[in-house]
């Protein structure tokens, strides 16, 4: 893996990339499988969860999804959320940013706007401004927004079937219907940045659409020499679709640093 990458004497730019969703849109499946594409055209990849990332990201997101802290409040909440954000940021998203490296996130700050904003309703002037504080300046260059349709309880079914629902997950369908709306109006007020990927019933064919919708940023993704069938047919396959495999054994995905993707 390249560090720094750089062509005729200039480095090449890092870029961060974030996939948001509700429940079970499939978002740490489509990240593993881009990090792989990347990595094998030459790219320094980190694929990273929040909350997470980091130790003590990680053990702020114990608490926060442990659904035997059903008394949390939705305004401690939302400060563990900021605070794991701010920790990542600084400790591992900037400076891999600064070297050069594609940076892949499992949610960033759209999610703190969908969940507690739309799902919590706490005010959203409030909730922005603590983003701002905890994200330093550091912006999505491109955000993934994936979709599985009007039906909250297809997203919960699908994060659910494999391990017990955490403490959001339990919060239930009109919770995540709001939250699902949330991520609708984010996307509809940023087309620029926030694409829209509706998930398949193929996981290749929902990676034809991600790919389509980062192919300005990385040109070869539409090059159909090179993002063939035998190229997306991969996905199909196992290792992408197990999204415990790396969290259970705590090991490393795709380059990342203190923190695995589950989802």
């Amino acid at each position: 893996m390249e560090q720094g990458k750089r062509h005729g004497g200039a480095q090449t730019p890092g870029i961060f990339i974030t996939f948001e969703g509700g429940e079970g849109a499939g978002k740490s499946t489509h990240i593993r499988f881009l990090a792989e594409a990347l990595e094998s055209h030459g790219r320094e990849v980190l694929c990273l969860r929040e909350p997470g990332g980091t130790s003590i990201g990680e053990d702020l997101r114990a608490i926060v999804l442990d659904p035997e802290n059903s008394a949390l409040s939705d305004e401690a909440e939302l400060l563990i959320y900021e605070a794991a954000r701010a920790q990542i940021v600084n400790e591992v998203i900037a400076p891999a940013l600064a070297r050069g490296a594609v940076v892949l996130c499992d949610r960033f700050f759209d999610s703190t706007i969908a969940y507690q904003v739309f799902g919590r309703g706490l005010d959203r002037a409030f909730v922005e401004a603590a983003n701002r504080f905890a994200c330093q300046g550091v912006r999505p260059d491109r955000t993934v927004l994936l979709t599985v349709g009007d039906c909250a309880e297809k997203g919960l079914e699908r994060a659910t079937h494999q391990v017990g629902a955490d403490r959001l997950e339990l919060e239930g369908a009109s919770f995540h219907a709001r939250v699902n709306a949330g991520f609708m109006e984010i996307a509809a007020a940023e087309p620029d940045r926030i694409r829209i990927v509706a998930s398949a019933d193929r996981k290749s064919d929902t990676a034809r659409k991600v790919f389509a919708a980062l192919s300005d940023i990385f040109t070869w993704m539409a090059d159909p020499a090179v993002a063939d069938e035998a190229f997306f047919g991969k996905i199909e396959k196992s290792y992408y679709g197990n999204k415990k495999s790396a969290a259970s054994s705590g090991g490393d995905v795709r380059g990342s640093e203190g923190g695995s993707l589950d989802g």
